[in-house]
């Protein structure tokens, strides 16, 4: 398993931005997609964006164009800069990546709120 902690999550108001964070233990050259899902209250887990160790990104239709996905290889992070909030992207958000030994591994979970 990869231990993942996550940072960044907290409340804002509709219109600005957050950015999160997710550092990933050990070795990185087996580290392969990277990502974010979030859930809202009452509602199912969704992919948010992903991240390839190629670079090639995958982003859900309701991000799109306000969202990024990043990542450093150095530091074993990926990040997930958040533009133009709306009070629908409040949710938990949860860092996931896939490692070629380790599997599938969640973090625990950061709460972003979106709030006037």
């Amino acid at each position: 398993q990869v231990q993942l902690a996550e940072s960044g999550g907290g409340l804002v108001r509709p219109g600005g931005s957050l950015r999160l964070s997710c550092a990933a233990s050990g070795n990185s050259f087996s580290l392969r997609t990277m990502g974010w899902y979030r859930q809202a209250a009452g509602k199912q887990r969704e992919l948010v964006a992903d991240i390839s160790s190629g670079g090639t990104t995958n982003y859900a239709n309701s991000v799109q164009g306000r969202f990024i996905i990043s990542r450093d290889s150095a530091k074993n992070t990926v990040y997930l800069q958040m533009n133009s909030l709306k009070s629908e992207d409040t949710a938990v958000y949860y860092c996931t990546v896939y490692d070629v030994f380790r599997g599938r591994s969640w973090g625990q979970g950061t709460q972003v709120t979106v709030s006037s």
